[in-house]
């Protein structure tokens, strides 16, 4: 098992690429804190690995506010004396040109994308310490290498979480801490957020590859990020796009 005996904390936890993940971790070993807004789906979640008989406990969490992470690294520690592994997968995104983005929608996205994952590295390379060591992977996208005009904020969002990454990496590796900070950058993947898409078989025909990444293609990657196999990897960025920034 390649995440044994870690302890991981997930964000976003209940569906989609963060509910993926948190399945594959508790296979690799890792004893999953959970979180996200929607109680039922993330209690879900952890009925479905205990069922496969892993450790997984639910905190409700709405990562754009600062106390609630305090409050959720706060009950890791007491329930499990460390945090290995972060991942922050949250994210919410609505199509929206720039005349059409509202202030209030910008704010909306940032807090959840940008806020969100700058909380969590802020507090988990706080917890980390404690234990010497860590990984935190920060769920990017596409968006945040290839202009969007539908995709305003959500684009200088995840913009904004490569350069938060990076600075990160570059802090804790200068200041001697074991703790590495990466992004992954999926492309269009079949998970809730793609609901929204009106034509499909266009959206397809810009991939590479033809079709639609699954989550699972993406829990993969965030598995590697999160395991010893990256232990020489900071600062990077990890695609799994189907081809699609090669282009």
């Amino acid at each position: 098992m390649r995440l044994r005996e870690k302890i991981a904390l997930i964000t976003g936890a209940a569906s989609g690429l963060g509910r993926e993940t948190a399945i594959l971790f508790a296979k690799e070993g890792a004893k999953v804190v959970l979180t996200d807004i929607n109680e039922e789906m993330g209690k879900e979640v952890v009925t479905i690995i205990q069922s496969n008989d892993g450790e997984a406990l639910f905190l409700k969490h709405n990562v754009a506010v600062e106390e609630e992470w305090r409050s959720v690294i706060q009950t890791t520690l007491q329930s499990y004396n460390k945090l290995d592994i972060l991942v922050n997968c949250a994210g919410i995104g609505t199509f929206a040109s720039i005349e059409d983005t509202t202030f209030e929608l910008w704010h909306k996205i940032l807090n959840v994308n940008l806020d969100g994952p700058f909380l969590g590295t802020k507090y988990g390379i706080e917890a980390m310490k404690r234990s010497g060591q860590g990984s935190i992977i920060n769920v990017s996208s596409i968006a945040s290498k290839v202009g969007d005009p539908g995709l305003v904020a959500y684009s200088a969002s995840k913009g904004g979480v490569d350069q938060l990454s990076k600075s990160a990496a570059l802090y804790c590796a200068k200041a001697g801490l074991n703790i590495r900070v990466n992004t992954i950058h999926p492309a269009y993947i079949q998970t809730p957020l793609m609901a929204n898409v009106e034509d499909v078989e266009y959206v397809k025909s810009l991939l590479p590859v033809g079709h639609f990444g699954e989550p699972i293609d993406v829990a993969n990657g965030i598995l590697y990020l999160a395991s010893d196999e990256s232990k020489f990897t900071t600062g990077s960025q990890l695609f799994v796009d189907g081809g699609y920034c090669a282009q």
